[in-house]
């Protein structure tokens, strides 16, 4: 018998875009579940007490906290944007090669506009005025 894999394998298969953000959906989605322990983690500290909350604040306001509440903001973002694309596909729409491009660079361009406005307005210099 010729070795063949047993399934559908990625050297099968010439790599393309669709993929790369499939692989992204999935990677999104376990760090919007680790990101979930950063939010507990500060809801606990907020209902412990002042002292509690005081403790865990230069964390989360630190430069890397401020990455990593970036990240999991655009994070966010992509991946509501890749499921809503997934519920389409689900319904039966966007099958087609050009339908599946044009909804792929909509998710990216919609993806960088809103984390881009949306850690515009956490983090801009205005955040805080009113």
């Amino acid at each position: 018998m010729a070795e063949r894999p047993l399934s559908p394998h990625i050297t099968v298969y010439r790599w393309a875009y669709t993929m790369t953000l499939s692989i992204l959906h999935r990677i999104t989605g376990v760090a919007l579940a680790l990101a979930l322990l950063g939010l507990v983690a500060w809801l606990l500290s907020a209902s412990l007490g002042a002292d509690a909350y005081a403790a865990l604040l230069p964390l989360l306001t630190s430069l890397p906290g401020k990455l990593l509440a970036a990240l999991a903001a655009a994070a966010l973002i992509y991946h509501f944007c890749n499921g809503l694309r997934h519920l389409a596909w689900d319904l039966g729409w966007g099958f087609e090669r050009a339908d599946a491009r044009r909804s792929a660079a909509l998710v990216v361009a919609v993806t960088l506009i809103g984390a881009a406005i949306c850690i515009y307005v956490i983090f801009g210099r205005s955040a805080g005025a009113a």
